[in-house]
């Protein structure tokens, strides 16, 4: 729970902040040990207050917790301890109310005795992912936190980098489909219908073509509307049968991978990811079968995600990883499989993970890259020849008066 407290701090200065408690009793006990003596303390309220929502845990971005991740193993190869490395990075996140009371929780968590993980675990206010807080706990009893951050901040920082390039490749022609679907309907729904009137008089038989331009004009004229709302309601469902409906989101996912080109480049994608967070976390010393299930968490694609979880158990029986993916109903890359054998061989399943991951992040910017250059082309020239098409249709019958 969060407690909103007024009161003065140990400098005899005014103050007024959040914390963190289980409880009104631990938050009063969390406020003395502070120094603070408040005037006023009471839960948070669920409502909205100023913009901002603290009954809600946040969801750090990848970014964010990169930058964290970066400046705590730094301060902490200068010397400095946990504690007072977060006392430091604090001040910089004033402005960030969220977390700056994250970073304030855990430093009050350390205080109390508590280690750097169990502190991230029982904090309520930031969600983390399972795979960050299981490098630190491995990492912490190992004595090379500072390394694990270092390397999960690079990991955090490529997969924000690859996001953004993804969706910064992809801004174009997203524009263009909108664009090209406005003017079209624009002219079916409005223009065409104006047209129409000339031909009515004509006394004569149109074209197939116009006939069915004005059909679907009169149709989009007609139903422009109930477009709309059928088209807002198939997305509302689309999102609610994805979150809530695991066979219908399992069904979409199994679609995904099998699309010619996209296909593989969502495979790669996710196998990519895997490996790189594989990698990081045997380095960190986290037990194999439970590598597998972590790295696994991180998978958006449900399909693939089973994939390794059943694995894993297969792993717990006894068998190669190798070998219980090859056992899968689901057939992956036949390199990735073949990679992760000579790793098992070899015993250097570390290496292995990062040149997988390497491999794979390189060939999809290629792959993506490729797709762009067919994608514009071919949008421009479904737009001209749309937009052609209407007006050649609406042009036919006058050619033939001009004729006649």
């Amino acid at each position: 729970m969060i407690f909103a407290y007024k009161g003065i701090n140990a400098e005899g200065k005014k103050v007024s902040n959040k914390i963190e408690a289980s409880s009104l009793q631990e938050a009063k006990s969390k406020l003395k040990a502070q120094g603070v003596i408040y005037k006023s303390l009471e839960e948070e309220s669920p409502s909205v207050l100023s913009g901002i929502n603290f009954s809600r845990r946040y969801r750090i971005t990848p970014n964010e917790l990169s930058q964290l991740s970066r400046e705590l193993a730094m301060y902490i190869r200068s010397g400095i301890s946990i504690v007072g490395a977060l006392k430091i990075i604090q001040s910089q996140y004033v402005h960030k109310k969220k977390i700056y009371l994250f970073l304030k929780t855990i430093s009050t968590y350390l205080d109390e005795g508590k280690n750097f993980y169990a502190a991230l675990d029982e904090q309520k206010i930031i969600i983390l992912p399972e795979f960050y807080t299981q490098s630190i706990r491995v990492s912490e009893s190992s004595g090379i936190l500072d390394e694990v951050l270092l390397e999960l901040s690079r990991f955090l920082k490529e997969q924000d980098r690859i996001a953004k390039e993804i969706k910064s490749a992809f801004a174009y022609p997203s524009f263009m489909i909108l664009i090209s679907l406005f003017m079209v309907g624009f002219m079916l729904a409005f223009v065409v219908p104006q047209i129409t009137g000339i031909f009515e008089g004509m006394g004569q038989e149109l074209p197939a073509a116009t006939r069915f331009v004005i059909a679907l004009g009169d149709f989009f004229n007609n139903n422009f509307t109930l477009i709309g709302i059928v088209v807002v309601l198939a997305v509302a469902l689309h999102t609610f049968l994805m979150n809530y409906v695991p066979k219908y989101k399992y069904a979409v996912h199994s679609i995904i991978l099998k699309l010619p080109l996209f296909g593989e480049v969502a495979m790669k994608s996710e196998l990519g990811r895997f490996a790189y967070v594989g990698s990081l976390l045997v380095r960190s010393g986290v037990p194999f079968v439970q590598t597998i299930n972590l790295a696994a968490n991180i998978l958006d694609n449900v399909v693939l995600r089973g994939v390794f979880v059943e694995a894993s158990k297969k792993v717990v029986e006894g068998k190669r990883l190798s070998l219980a993916l090859s056992e899968s109903s689901y057939k992956l890359d036949q390199s990735f499989i073949q990679a992760i054998a000579v790793g098992e061989e070899t015993s250097e399943i570390e290496p292995v993970l990062i040149n997988i991951s390497e491999l794979y992040f390189e060939d999809n910017r290629d792959k993506i890259g490729l797709i762009l250059s067919l994608l514009e082309p071919m949008l421009m020239l479904f737009v001209g020849g749309a937009i052609g098409f209407i007006v050649a249709a609406m042009l036919l019958p006058i050619f033939s008066m001009s004729i006649t």
